[in-house]
């Protein structure tokens, strides 16, 4: 495969798109990947400001994928740090383990509300065990899995303000790929289930283990998108930066060449094969010629939740017990101090904190106004974990397409669109935002492998 020497062009240089040119360089494969940032790694990432690294986001890396951590470990050598997981959730007026355990929310719950739960839960259950039923939208699902009114008190509300939008208009499959499963309520189930009422309902996604090690480093989560994309210059491969895809010129159903510009300049990659890891509705805009009208309006159909990261320097020497915190009804909803994870951060006695929030571009919490920043000295001040006159700087980090938004009745233009990448015979679109899915680190990496795993085989056969 080595003397192949046939052209692959990456569309985004976030980890998946750099782990699939990681592949493709270690065989040989001239690779040319396209990274809109001014750094690679996409939304998993940090950036500088006056010394320090902000995160964009809570980013480590997992072990479950054996292969790619070993791989991972092996590029990044000493600037790796192990960390134990040491996540919480601010829930029922204290402060518990995440994910949430059976012991956690019997102490966070009064007995006789607590027996209100388990009730609604069990009548869940005995409905879907007697009368099997589908659920057409969000809120359904999650009173199939829980009950309503474990619904009603621990997602409904949660839900709304984190994406903006009821549970009633969020598909049922938001429930099976992005809404993480409660463990204490999986004790319930099993209890149920040796009772002889058997679990039939969706099932929401695997929780992280409460007993893990993760892996970060000194500079925050670019060292290891960092280090990848070395990995792939040293190979041969090409990562340019700062490279906006214009367009993804195809003849007779395949891709040939992609435009870019750079500093003013246009410039054409030629290629054999292209990956994109560039939302999928960017994709079909890019497309020339132009996809029929019905893909190009399916294409609209499919939307992001934007992100806003608000980076603080703050004047203490720690100000959270643990990794990152979860909070349910304050103006962020996760608040990480990576400074615990082994960041180094400047001057002495002083920390960062990493604060999460969604939002729409252009609102209050994407530009940073006053009023926003106001709201965010006030919960930071209510939770304890700083005062406002100890921040020293407010850095505000944008992710434009930060979580894809399974809004009701999605799906049917998400396979039209999928339909017509899979109609281009030498085109892939994968990752978080070019495959429309959530991915974590690890698992992104994992699909830029098996993106990269199919390119091998079409060229072997070309």
């Amino acid at each position: 495969m080595a003397a192949t020497k046939k052209h692959v062009a990456i569309l985004g240089g976030g980890v998946c798109g750099l782990y699939a040119a990681r592949v493709l360089t270690r065989v040989g494969i001239p690779v040319t990947v396209l990274e809109k940032g001014s750094l690679p790694g996409g939304l998993a990432t940090s950036h500088e400001r006056s010394g320090n690294w902000y995160d964009l986001g809570c980013h480590m890396l997992h072990e479950f994928d054996k292969e790619v951590y070993e791989d991972i470990m092996s590029l990044m050598g000493d600037d790796s740090i192990p960390v134990q997981l040491d996540a919480k959730i601010r829930w029922a007026g204290s402060f518990y383990r995440y994910p949430l355990q059976f012991q956690d929310m019997i102490k966070g719950i009064p007995i006789f509300t607590l027996a209100f739960y388990t009730l609604g839960l069990f009548y869940a259950q005995i409905r879907q065990a007697l009368v099997p039923w589908h659920p057409k939208n969000a809120e359904e699902a999650l009173i199939q899995l829980y009950g309503t009114p474990l619904y009603k008190f621990f997602f409904k509300d949660f839900t709304h303000r984190y994406w903006g939008i009821h549970p009633r208009e969020l598909s049922a499959t938001f429930i099976t790929t992005k809404m993480p499963r409660l463990s204490a309520v999986d004790v319930i189930k099993k209890t149920l289930g040796k009772v002889g009422v058997k679990d039939k309902s969706l099932k929401a996604v695997d929780s992280a283990l409460h007993e893990e090690t993760l892996h970060y480093s000194r500079t925050g989560a670019e060292a290891m998108p960092r280090a990848l994309a070395k990995a792939v210059m040293e190979a041969g491969g090409k990562v340019i930066l700062n490279a906006d895809v214009q367009q993804v010129q195809m003849t007779d159903g395949r891709v040939t060449a992609v435009t870019y510009q750079q500093g003013g300049e246009t410039h054409v990659v030629e290629c054999d094969e292209c990956i994109s890891t560039i939302p999928l509705p960017w994709l079909v805009q890019k497309a020339d010629p132009v996809p029929d009208a019905s893909v190009v309006e399916a294409s609209h159909q499919l939307r992001f939740k934007p992100i806003s990261i608000y980076g603080l320097l703050v004047k203490k020497q720690k100000c959270i017990d643990g990794l990152y915190i979860y909070y349910r009804d304050r103006f962020f909803h996760r608040v990480g101090e990576p400074k615990n994870a082994g960041l180094v951060v400047k001057p002495e006695g002083h920390t960062v904190l990493i604060v999460e929030t969604t939002c729409e571009i252009g609102d209050a919490k994407w530009l940073g106004t006053d009023e926003a920043k106001e709201r965010l000295f006030t919960d930071l001040e209510l939770e304890n974990i700083c005062a406002r006159e100890d921040v020293v700087e407010v850095n505000i980090l944008h992710g434009e397409t930060g979580y894809p938004i399974f809004s009701l009745g999605f799906e049917p233009h998400y396979e039209q669109v999928i339909q017509w990448v899979k109609s281009v015979s030498n085109l892939q679109s994968t990752g978080r935002q070019g495959g429309f899915k959530y991915p974590n680190m690890h698992s992104a990496m994992r699909m830029g492998a098996t993106a990269a795993q199919v390119v091998l085989k079409r060229l072997q056969h070309s």
